[in-house]
Order: structure tokens, then C-alpha cells, then sequence
């Protein structure tokens, strides 16, 4: 497993759809917002936590449609479908690696981007957790979208047809924890829909994804 994930890893550095194109994207949408809305600093502090967990999910969308395809055109996957670890394993190995290479950076970049937009001070404490608990949902949920369409001809239009509804959720309740804690409000009803969700999808998706790969392999 941990020899799979390494290599994962270094596929999707190597791919381009590591965490430099992620977070690149998301300085982008940063930067781009305060040009939108105007220097309004309060009204920036206030959108802040929407806008940077919206730019999280749209980085995150961006390395779905490589995720599989690389192991799908080289033969790979149909090794890792008969190969002695079970499926399940290798699609949640998959989406472990994507979360690493790009939630993770993330996370991470979200505290000196809220710099830009003026999030409050309480507010910072709070988009982190929220990132944290979200984007592994992203990366499982992305996973699955993935598996749905591996083997398509441009099936990158269709897989962000397909998730994009899914991480609706998701990006409701991130966003309520992140805006919650900026406004010194209670965060726990959201900080808990927002980690059964990532809890939910952590335990099944993984096994609908190598579901729908039998599928496609056969």
C-alpha cells in the first residue's frame, strides 16, 4: 500500500495535477475577487470564507480527470484490478494520494490567502478546520466521479457535471464553519454535518468506486 502511494504521489506531481496547479488556481480566484467586488474591506471579510472554499473546490476539480486516466491508458489499472490488494484499497490509496498532493497545499495556502480578502481574525482558526474536515470528502467524492467516467474520450466536462452536485454539501457546510467562526457564532451544528459527511463518504464511497471500476474493466 505504502509502495502504491508512493507512486501515486509521484505520478500526480509528474502529471501536472499536483498541488503547484491547485494552488495556482486558487491564488488566482484570490486574487481576482477583491478586482471584482471593489476594495470594500468589509464586504471582502465578509464573502471571504465562501470565496476561499469555493476556490478550494474548484482547485480540487481541477486533477479529477487525470486521477485515473493515467493508470486506465497505461494498462495499470487493469493490474491493480487483479492484483492481490483488494480494490476498495487501491481507489481510498488514490484518494489519499490526491488529497496530499492537492487538499492538503490547500489547507495550508487558505490562512495567507484570507490575508488578502481581510478575514477576521477568529475567522482563520476556523476556515482551517473546515478545510481539514472537508477536502478529504472532496478527494473520495472526486474519486468516485472519476471511476464513473475512466475510460472516456474528454470525459472531464461530464466528470465536473457529475460532482459538482456532490460537493454542494460539502461546500455548504465548510463555508457555514469558516463564516460561523469568523462572526464569533457557534460553529458545532455545522463543524459536525461537515465531519459526517467526510466521515460518510470516507466509509462508502470508496466501495460504490471499485464497484463501478468492475464495471468498467469488464
Amino acid at each position: 500500500m505504502i509502495a502504491l502511494l508512493m507512486r501515486d504521489l509521484k505520478l500526480a506531481l509528474r502529471a501536472g495535477g499536483g498541488f503547484g496547479l491547485g494552488l495556482a488556481f486558487f491564488l488566482i480566484v484570490t486574487v481576482l475577487v477583491p478586482f471584482s467586488v471593489g476594495p470594500q474591506s468589509a464586504l471582502l471579510g465578509k464573502i471571504a470564507p465562501g470565496v476561499l472554499w469555493l476556490g478550494a473546490l474548484l482547485a480540487c476539480l481541477l486533477s479529477l480527470d487525470r486521477l485515473l486516466a493515467l493508470d486506465w491508458e497505461d494498462g495499470s489499472l487493469d493490474l491493480l484490478a487483479t492484483a492481490p490488494l483488494p480494490l476498495e484499497s487501491t481507489v481510498t490509496i488514490k484518494a489519499l494520494a490526491h488529497w496530499l498532493t492537492t487538499g492538503l497545499p490547500l489547507v495550508l495556502a487558505a490562512p495567507v490567502l484570507g490575508v488578502l480578502l481581510n478575514l477576521p481574525g477568529p475567522g482563520y482558526l476556523w476556515l482551517v478546520v473546515s478545510l481539514l474536515l472537508g477536502t478529504p470528502a472532496l478527494s473520495v467524492i472526486g474519486t468516485f466521479g472519476a471511476a464513473l467516467t475512466v475510460g472516456l474520450k474528454r470525459g472531464g466536462l461530464l466528470l465536473s457535471l457529475l460532482v459538482l452536485p456532490l460537493y454542494v454539501p460539502t461546500l455548504i457546510f465548510g463555508a457555514e464553519v469558516a463564516r460561523r467562526g469568523a462572526e464569533g457564532f457557534a460553529v458545532q451544528m455545522p463543524l459536525l454535518m461537515l465531519a459526517g459527511i467526510s466521515a460518510a463518504s470516507i466509509a462508502l464511497l470508496p466501495f460504490a468506486s471499485a464497484a463501478v471500476l468492475r464495471v468498467n474493466l469488464r
